[in-house]
């Protein structure tokens, strides 16, 4: 071996132990282990922010599912696979002839710039995140309404990470990463043909899993909103980074009359309207390396015109000091959340339940999908949780209602993660884990 192959070598041995050394030292970051059930409801405490010098980084380990095992839900539903083998499921749709659809895209891998990067990207690999990106919406279709489909078909591929997905007026929307496209569609295909038309540009990319964009019709379909999350994890790239993103955007739907709906949301995901009313929901993932209790990730109603303080401040006018320059005319505006779900659970799915297939109490309340933490000690997320409400709000603590992703006898293991919850033609809970490359069918077993 001549010395320039002598000194690579060595320089790639030294490269992988500067690797496995910080990624050893931040998964036993130095702040002590700690809880999550105190830091939800309305009014969460808000501890100090820690400033240890290494962050708690703890990612899980993705393993497949084993034969026999599969999530558990609350005492009185049954957990059924309703489709496997998918590509890194990640969100859903229920047509009104009872299809699903269910959007495959993953964060796609690219060149790390730095060692900080290089183990970051491993660590994620690990998990399952990291992969090459299916870019295409299945379909699903359930011909009895029973929960058991009757054919899978490939409704659109050739997209651009693709999450959030519309029917409305004959047109059929989707989000993908850099922009929403429109197709026509009629009801009973299990092919869009055509190239679509693009309505709207996005910015693409962005800090961590950041590409996902949601996308929802008002309830008279006059308006479209779109979630567009940050491009860093607290504004450390400049705020020209940061054009039109940590948004919910409203526009018409032919792509016009484009304007900032609510702002200062770090991440949002999921949205929803309450039964009953014209009221706007969304869940959101908050700012990461403050510490195991903070931020709490939240759901909350979303106003017209409202500054949620995002990057300069959080749950209101708590100011993020490692901010530069502050903008202390923007934390004054800013408002609180509704309610908290607990720091780092990676709130993304949302869905409220409108059937009657499931008892009472689960009327008119709220499922939301976990994808489970990375920044703290111990684990938290990797469960679909129910948020019961009354006069139109939050009322209680989340209850688990799907659980086992995780499981108890391996520390750091995850079979499955959940993202979108969708509610099906039966009054059925469909989840899709991405991990797990599955859609979990959660139905209310019979009364005796």
């Amino acid at each position: 071996m001549g010395w320039m192959q002598r000194i690579a070598a060595f320089a790639l041995i030294g490269a992988v132990l500067v690797v496995l050394g910080v990624a050893l030292l931040c998964t036993f970051g130095r702040q002590a282990p700690s809880g999550n059930g105190d830091f939800v409801g309305v009014d969460p405490p808000l501890p100090e922010p820690d400033k240890s010098l290494l962050p708690t980084i703890n990612f899980s380990h993705a393993e497949p599912w084993p034969a026999g095992k599969q999530p558990v839900a609350a005492k009185g539903f049954k957990v059924t696979p309703y489709a496997s083998g998918l590509d890194h499921p990640r969100w859903l749709y229920v047509l009104p002839n009872g299809d699903v659809l269910v959007a495959e895209a993953s964060t796609v891998p690219r060149a790390a710039k730095s060692v900080g990067e290089t183990v970051q990207f491993w660590l994620q690999r690990r998990t399952g995140a990291i992969k090459e990106s299916a870019d295409r919406i299945t379909l699903l279709r359930d011909g009895r309404g029973s929960g058991d489909f009757g054919g899978r078909y490939t409704f659109l591929s050739g997209l651009h990470q693709p999450f959030g997905m519309l029917l409305l007026d004959g047109q059929f929307y989707v989000a993908n990463t850099d922009g929403v496209w429109r197709f026509p569609y009629r009801d009973g295909d299990t092919h869009l043909e055509g190239e679509g038309q693009k309505i709207l540009d996005l910015p693409a990319g962005g800090y961590n899993n950041h590409w996902t964009r949601n996308i929802i019709a008002s309830r008279d379909g006059t308006k479209l909103y779109v979630t567009v999350g940050s491009g860093s994890n607290a504004g450390e790239h400049g705020t020209d980074n940061e054009f039109h993103r940590a948004n919910i955007l409203q526009l018409n739907p032919d792509g016009s009359g484009l304007r900032v709906f609510a702002s200062g949301i770090r991440n949002p995901n999921g949205l929803g309207f309450a039964p009953g009313s014209d009221v706007l929901w969304t869940v959101a993932n908050e700012r990461d390396l403050l510490g195991n209790d903070l931020v709490p990730d939240f759901l909350t109603s979303v106003k017209d015109g409202a500054f949620y303080g995002w990057p300069y401040s959080y749950w209101g006018k708590t100011i993020d000091e490692r901010v530069k320059p502050q903008r202390p005319d923007l934390v004054e505006k800013a408002i609180a959340p509704d309610y908290s779900l607990g720091s780092h659970v990676a709130a993304l799915g949302l869905a409220f339940y409108t059937a009657n297939a499931f008892p009472e109490h689960f009327r008119g309340g709220v499922f939301i999908g976990e994808h489970g933490s990375w920044n703290r000690r111990p684990f938290t997320g990797y469960k679909v949780v129910y948020v019961p409400f009354r006069d139109g709000k939050p009322d209680g603590k989340p209850e688990d209602f799907v659980t086992g992703f995780m499981p108890a006898d391996q520390q750091g293991v995850a079979y499955g993660r959940p993202v979108g919850v969708a509610v099906d033609a039966a009054g059925a809970l469909l989840i899709a884990d991405d991990v797990g490359n599955t859609i979990w069918r959660i139905a209310a077993e019979p009364r005796s």
